[in-house]
């Protein structure tokens, strides 16, 4: 069986890595059996993916990325270089706590920007968009902008990666892509009318 995907000769892929259609994955990273890629996936150089992560299509994971288990990533997600999944609460070296790991998925579209934390159980919702830096320490909303450490929301993005400015009536166009956005009820959806 041939591969229809690149691996960098000093990439290690173990024995049971499903590695989606044109994908590339650079120097030094290592993908652990057990592992899922999507198609289209890009890992950088020196990225490390655990057995039981799943990334979507189209995933990109910058250089000096690691991906635990319990995380699992939709399409479109960027993962900036250097941000870090936690994946144990309470990790403590003498204390054996695999088979505890706490799961957090990260929705479509959605990035991560570099050396960002997200402490694990805490799911970054579709399209959200995670500050350089920041420390995710709760839940984050589809569309949400957080900054700082602990990451507090300071506003909305768009699809498109565009902060949006919404106006007395709660609607916002992205300036890139001119496509609409409503906000309603603390929560920001495409369309509306």
């Amino acid at each position: 069986m041939s591969k229809n995907y690149f691996a960098h000769e000093t990439a290690v892929i173990d024995a049971g890595a499903q590695i989606g259609a044109g994908s590339k994955i650079w120097h030094f990273s290592h993908v652990m059996g057990g592992a899922v890629l999507g198609e289209g996936c890009k890992l950088g150089q020196n990225v490390f993916i655990a057995s039981g992560v799943a990334l979507g299509r189209n995933v990109k994971v910058q250089n000096n990325v690691s991906i635990y288990e319990g995380v699992t990533c939709e399409d479109d997600v960027f993962l900036g270089p250097s941000m870090v999944f936690t994946n144990i609460i309470n990790p403590r070296s003498a204390v054996v706590r695999q088979g505890q790991y706490q799961r957090t998925r990260v929705g479509r579209g959605a990035s991560i920007g570099a050396n960002a934390t997200i402490v694990c159980g805490n799911d970054i919702g579709p399209y959200a968009f995670i500050g350089a830096g920041a420390v995710v320490t709760k839940t984050v909303p589809a569309y949400a902008l957080v900054a700082g450490n602990p990451a507090r929301q300071i506003g909305w993005m768009s699809e498109y990666g565009h902060r949006l400015s919404f106006d007395g009536a709660g609607r916002a166009v992205c300036p890139e892509s001119g496509e609409a956005y409503e906000l309603k009820g603390g929560e920001v959806r495409k369309g509306g009318g």
